[in-house]
This record gives C-alpha cells, sequence and structure tokens, in this order.
C-alpha cells in the first residue's frame, strides 16, 4: 500500500542542481570540487552531477576506503566509475590512520562499533578537506534527504561539508535518477551502507526499507500528514511509523549549528548575520 515520493522532473532537477554547484563554486572563488567516491549510489550521483555542471577535468575524488569494513567491490565499483566520468582521483586505505588512533588513545575500545565508526568518517572528511585545501577546491557532499532527515550520517564527518547537492532528494529519488544519468545499474541498486565497521548495511540498522522510510518522510515532511494519517496512507504499521518520526526530531541538532549561550544584544547567527556586500 505504500507509495513512493512522486516522480519529479528529473531534467529540471538536473538542470537546477548542475546551476546550484556551478553558483557555489564561482561564489567561493575556488578551481572544483573534491568529492568522496564510495561505490554506492549517493557519491555516484553526486560525481556525476558535478561533472554536468563543472566537466569532468574540475572534480576530483578520493577513494577512501578501510580494508577491515570496506568490501573490495566497493573500491573496484568506485575507481570504474571515476575511470567512466574522467575524474582524477586517488584511493588511500585509511585502516592506518584509523589504528593509529587507536593506538594512542588509552581509551579506545576496539569493539565499540558506533564510536569507532564514527572516527572513520571524520578521518575520511579531514583527508577530504586537507586534499581541498591543497588543490583550492570545495569539498561536495553526497548525502541523500533520507539520511539528513534521518540523522543518518556523521556529525563532523559526512555531515560535515561545503555543499549538498542531493540532500533534497529522496534516497528511492536518486536510485531512479542514478539509472537516468548513466550509473551501472549494480551501482543504483546497490544496498546502502556507510561501511563504519564490518558487515554494517544501512537498512539493517534502520530495521526497515527505503521503500518504507520513503514515504513516511514524504508525507510527514512535505505533506504535514500525522501518525494515525500516515499509517492509514501507507499501511505501514505505527510502531515503525513512530520510530522513523523519533529518528527525524532526535537527529535534530546534526542539521543545526552549534548552539550559542546569548550573553550580548549581537547574537552571531541570530541578531548579526549580514550579508556580504562589498
Amino acid at each position: 500500500m505504500s507509495k513512493l515520493p512522486p516522480e519529479p522532473d528529473y531534467e529540471y532537477v538536473v538542470e537546477r542542481i548542475a546551476r546550484f554547484i556551478r553558483e557555489a563554486v564561482e561564489r567561493a572563488g575556488v578551481k572544483g570540487v573534491v568529492l568522496g567516491l564510495s561505490g554506492g549510489v549517493d557519491s555516484a550521483t553526486t560525481a556525476a552531477l558535478c561533472v554536468k555542471a563543472l566537466g569532468s577535468e574540475r572534480v576530483e575524488a578520493l577513494i577512501l576506503p578501510d580494508s577491515e569494513t570496506t568490501p573490495r567491490e566497493d573500491v573496484e565499483d568506485a575507481e570504474a566509475l571515476a575511470s567512466q566520468l574522467k575524474l582524477t582521483h586517488h584511493t588511500i586505505d585509511i585502516h592506518g590512520i584509523y589504528e593509529a588512533y587507536g593506538g594512542f588513545l588509552p581509551f579506545h575500545d576496539p569493539q565499540a562499533n558506533v564510536s569507532n565508526g564514527n572516527l572513520r568518517a571524520r578521518i575520511r572528511m579531514t583527508i577530504l578537506y586537507y586534499y581541498a585545501n591543497l588543490r583550492g577546491l570545495m569539498v561536495c557532499g553526497t548525502g541523500d534527504k533520507s539520511e539528513l532527515l534521518l540523522g543518518y550520517y556523521t556529525k563532523y564527518g559526512d555531515g560535515g561539508v561545503d555543499i549538498l547537492p542531493i540532500a533534497d532528494l529522496y534516497k528511492t529519488q536518486v536510485r531512479r535518477l542514478a539509472l537516468r544519468l548513466g550509473i551501472p545499474e549494480r551501482i543504483a541498486m546497490k544496498p546502502s551502507s556507510p561501511r563504519l565497521w564490518p558487515g554494517q548495511m544501512a537498512e539493517k540498522e534502520l530495521g526497515v526499507s527505503y521503500e518504507v522510510i520513503d514515504p513516511v518522510l514524504y508525507l510527514y515532511v512535505e505533506k504535514g500528514r500525522n501518525v494515525e494519517e500516515i499509517v492509514e496512507e501507507t499501511g505501514v504499521e505505527r510502531e515503525t511509523v513512530e520510530a522513523i518520526l523519533r529518528r527525524i526530531h532526535r537527529s535534530e541538532h546534526k542539521r543545526m549549528p552549534p548552539p550559542i549561550a546569548r550573553v550580548s544584544p549581537h547574537t552571531v547567527g541570530h541578531d548579526w548575520r549580514l550579508p556580504w556586500n562589498p
């Protein structure tokens, strides 16, 4: 009974996102963008859109597997896509960097999946920003709307980026767009996983598929439906709907800048946020 979010005008979506990327690069005064290419649908789609916007010569990719957690086929898919898109790219196994952190931390716990997974995500983003600074680029994020709303990303890891081109498209929409952009089906339809610990799979961790999640998100966010209405319109069990909505609200801090304790008449981000006007 559950229906996916409606199909957008993909031609308009591609044109609008490409213009967004070009304007962001121009406004920042940088040469282009760098992004992390994982072998999954989100980063593949983002990379293809960046190439449409800027040309392959202004888009660079870092493939950052951890040999302990990343399947070899993901690396191969990422490298093949980078070659297909004619991107300058580098593959760097971050496992040694991750191990170095553990060796220096007296409180390191190898069994703490979430803490260690978030560390891997933040290591990747540190490398991306180091590379961006060296090359005069901006860091392009690859998160989609479903992940953003669920808070299914690492704060200051894959969430710490300069722009998010596909963050207004639900996961199921990104998959359909990927196929239209010529992304190989094995990537477009690959089960999602951040690969932050061995065997991690997104839908297993979330407890429900994106084909169920996206209609709930769409009705709640875009249509303003309440729990009862969502259950009636989708046929999804009430417990599942409530669990999805709890994720939205509990992760709000990830989508907001850090709160500031106000002690002056002009607090940055509240009363003082003048646009640049030279």
